[in-house]
């Protein structure tokens, strides 16, 4: 077969997935970019017009927009090094445990990530609930009662404590199966040089699992950065926005307020700050592989 046609060939098997990955991606970013340019309020009695930087510029200036910015930066600094620590703790455990029994507890671990987030997050609401919530019941032998979701000191480490039941299944099993490729010869060798239990983990597990730790931690950023589920089903952004993060008030923008435009010019601002942080965890993490 000539060049020609197993290039044709190939592109026809790849068809479909162009397709719908021109529709459903390409199409609304390069849609959305345009639109972020435009004065779009549906409700405006104006015909959308040409307004370039107009809807960046009132982002910036916006205070409710940095509110949210905000919120979203202390999710993510909360719950991006307790995601990847608390799984890499988990991976290293089911490491050390026979097969069968690490099935089951991957298997437990791993569940909550198959709920979906309206489910999670009004089981959760009620876990939170301080009048008669699941925890609250638990803590009241104890004389203790917290306002989980009805106080702005609480309200932020309770939806990253929800997160990191809902989440850390995923990257617990990426971490477990990177680790279950480091060939025993590299701990054989290091046991002949005195490099045992702790010592092996931090010097030769921690390296060999870099590449993993890389994707593990970006991917956890990207996430953590577009979080939205969690705030919306369990707090509605409260008390006081201090867990209305931006991606819902993207939402609201869009969607409440029907100012298209404005919405798109936030969303693309969030587009760039998860590039360059995203950028910047390879740059850093990935410089000793480079």
């Amino acid at each position: 077969m000539s060049k020609l046609k197993q290039m044709i060939c190939d592109y026809a098997f790849m068809s479909p997935y162009l397709i719908l990955f021109g529709a459903f991606l390409v199409g609304p970013l390069i849609y959305g970019l345009g639109l972020s340019f435009m004065r779009y309020e549906m409700l405006s009695p104006n015909p959308p017009g040409w307004i370039g930087f107009d809807n960046f510029a009132e982002a910036l200036s916006d205070r409710y927009f940095w509110k949210a910015l905000f919120a979203t930066l202390m999710f993510v600094v909360l719950t991006v090094p307790l995601t990847v620590v608390f799984a890499l703790l988990l991976a290293t455990f089911l490491t050390k445990i026979p097969d069968v029994r690490a099935q089951w507890y991957r298997a437990a671990i791993f569940l909550p990530t198959l709920i979906t987030i309206s489910v999670g997050g009004i089981l959760w609401r009620w876990f939170y609930n301080s009048e008669f919530g699941l925890f609250n019941a638990l803590l009241e032998p104890l004389g203790i009662k917290v306002p989980w979701i009805n106080s702005t000191t609480w309200a932020m480490p309770s939806i990253v404590l929800m997160t990191l039941w809902w989440t850390i299944g995923g990257p617990m099993i990426i971490l477990f199966a990177g680790m279950k490729q480091i060939p025993n010869n590299y701990y054989e060798a290091g046991s002949l040089d005195g490099a045992t239990g702790y010592k092996a983990f931090i010097h030769l597990t921690l390296p060999l699992l870099r590449p993993v730790m890389l994707f593990v931690v970006v991917m956890s950023l990207i996430g953590a950065f577009q979080v939205f589920g969690q705030t919306y089903m369990i707090t509605s952004g409260g008390p006081e926005l201090s867990t209305r993060v931006l991606v819902q008030y993207i939402y609201e923008t869009a969607f409440s307020r029907y100012r298209l435009g404005y919405g798109a010019a936030m969303s693309w601002l969030l587009f760039v700050i998860i590039g360059i942080i995203s950028f910047a965890g390879f740059r850093i993490m990935g410089e000793k592989d480079a």
